[in-house]
């Protein structure tokens, strides 16, 4: 996904973004909501947050208060912070999103957080997550993708008896299922289009790492 002229980020509160490219997405954004605490990031870095969303358990009552009514308490625990700042973003339909600061501070969150990618998807967003390391895109029906020769991708599967086909990849995947997160990992383009088919039953998470 190539963001549109207006996209929204959305600001986890794990490392802040540290790449040019990635700043530069994070000064572009229509809109930037942040979760939780990841606000007061932001506002040192020179920004100001068009919402920040959570159980407001990471940020501070100064901020909470200075911040007033751009800040939206959601006291339920039954989802992150992640899912309850997309909820936000979808009620505005603000729906081509950027996640950033999904990572870097532990490894359980961006594990949590790249899983919903394809949840998110499926409620009707035009979704990708971006670290310091890679881009991970859901990926909900067979689909072709173009990317320069050699790029490196990683294919991983929500489903582990679910039969994955390839094309334009160094390492085939004929009728393959995923059935562990490293089964289709490490595999690179060996032509300017690779394609993956799927009986869609379940979802594809693709990592492209920098």
């Amino acid at each position: 996904m190539n963001p549109e002229p207006e996209y929204t980020v959305i600001l986890a509160n794990g490392a802040f973004p540290r790449r040019k490219s990635l700043l530069a997405l994070l000064h572009g954004a229509s809109h930037i909501v942040c979760c939780d605490g990841a606000a007061a990031s932001l506002l040192r870095h020179g920004l100001p947050p068009d919402l920040v969303v959570g159980d407001l358990d990471s940020l501070s009552p100064a901020l909470r208060k200075k911040l007033g009514r751009r800040v939206i308490r959601v006291t339920e625990q039954e989802t992150n912070d992640l899912s309850k700042a997309f909820r936000a973003c979808m009620e505005r339909s603000w729906r081509t999103l950027v996640i950033l600061g999904a990572g870097g501070k532990r490894e359980d969150h961006l594990l949590g957080n790249a899983s919903l990618l394809p949840q998110f998807a499926a409620a009707g967003a035009d979704v990708r997550m971006e670290t310091d390391c890679g881009t991970f895109l859901p990926v909900l029906k067979s689909s072709a993708f173009r990317r320069p020769v050699g790029t490196k991708v990683s294919v991983f599967s929500f489903h582990p008896d679910m039969p994955v086909t390839s094309t334009g990849l160094a390492y085939p995947l004929v009728s393959l299922r995923l059935p562990f997160w490293w089964s289709g990992t490490l595999n690179v383009t060996d032509a300017p289009e690779f394609s993956l088919a799927f009986d869609g039953r379940a979802p594809l998470l693709l990592y492209f790492p920098r």
